[in-house]
């Protein structure tokens, strides 16, 4: 495997196999941290009550990862629900983005304060420059600097193509260690992820599970596979990414379902099975093209979701 990392061969039987486990994996990062493999997203979380449940909820079941963002409009209740949780802080991997109406060396440091202030912590695990709207080389120093000041514990980048991803490897003085795409079966970015392990940097997948016309939970070949395997189509789905050593942060407000999409790690998929899902492949996204100019230029005029 790849970086060395074991995931579910980790225990050998008295026949020389392997007993599957179920801890949830932390991945290595590029600055010797690690980041917990599975996480939990709150995009279009809209409400207090939600996301506190949701976050309860997960992590009892033992996730230790919450991703959130600026533009969610939910990053208090997110910090309440940390605060109200039995988990120590220094346990709880904390994400949040930057989002694209900012841009600029003082107004990036402005925005992050805010958002450690709605979060009520003393520091991020990770921030993201949440899409590569024009002028994210400024927003990127500024993040520098509260790196090396230890204000955020690691860097990294959202929805950045190979250009946008190299022009910061060129101009930056720190490397990010994500860079956090859509990427589902329909949609699965091999040519991203082949760039970005050649250059050290995590795959980190949001819509892990497609979604509208490309939802692949319907899909005819990842409900045979669930069936064979006596999981959800989704848990299919997950683990096909962490067998692609993935970060991923799928997003539930459901009980069950996050414990659910949380029980990934103690059964595997074969070569075949793993073939057959990256067969389903159609390069078809669910969100924006970061090589939109146009969009990413009329997002800067979204404040956000609230």
């Amino acid at each position: 495997m790849r970086r060395g990392i074991v995931w579910w061969k980790e225990k050998r039987s008295l026949k020389g196999g392997f007993i599957l486990h179920n801890d949830i994996p932390d991945l290595p990062m590029n600055n010797g941290h690690q980041i917990p493999q599975l996480g939990l997203g709150v995009f279009q979380v809209d409400n207090a009550e939600d996301t506190k449940n949701a976050i309860k909820w997960a992590l009892a079941a033992g996730y230790r990862h919450i991703d959130t963002a600026a533009y969610y409009g939910n990053e208090q209740w997110v910090g309440e629900a940390i605060r109200e949780s039995d988990v120590p802080r220094d346990q709880i991997f904390v994400t949040s983005k930057l989002w694209n109406s900012v841009r600029g060396y003082d107004e990036t440091q402005a925005a992050f304060q805010e958002t450690l202030d709605k979060l009520g912590l003393d520091y991020l695990d990770l921030y993201l420059i949440h899409w590569p709207a024009p002028g994210y080389l400024d927003s990127w120093r500024a993040m520098e600097d509260l790196y090396k000041a230890g204000k955020i514990k690691n860097i990294g980048v959202s929805n950045f193509n190979q250009t946008q991803m190299a022009d910061i490897l060129a101009h930056g003085t720190v490397k990010p260690v994500v860079d956090q795409i859509e990427t589902h079966p329909y949609f699965q970015q091999n040519d991203m992820h082949a760039y970005l392990e050649s250059q050290g940097i995590l795959h980190e997948a949001w819509s892990p599970l497609g979604g509208g016309n490309n939802n692949a939970l319907t899909d005819s070949v990842i409900n045979e596979l669930a069936a064979a395997h006596d999981v959800s189509a989704a848990q299919i789905i997950l683990r096909w990414h962490v067998q692609r050593e993935e970060v991923v942060i799928p997003k539930s407000i459901h009980e069950a379902r996050i414990q659910q999409n949380r029980d990934i790690f103690a059964f595997g998929l074969d070569e075949d099975e793993m073939k057959a899902i990256s067969d389903l492949d159609t390069g078809k996204r669910v969100g924006p093209d970061p090589d939109d100019t146009a969009w990413l230029k009329k997002s800067q005029t979204y404040s956000g979701r609230k």
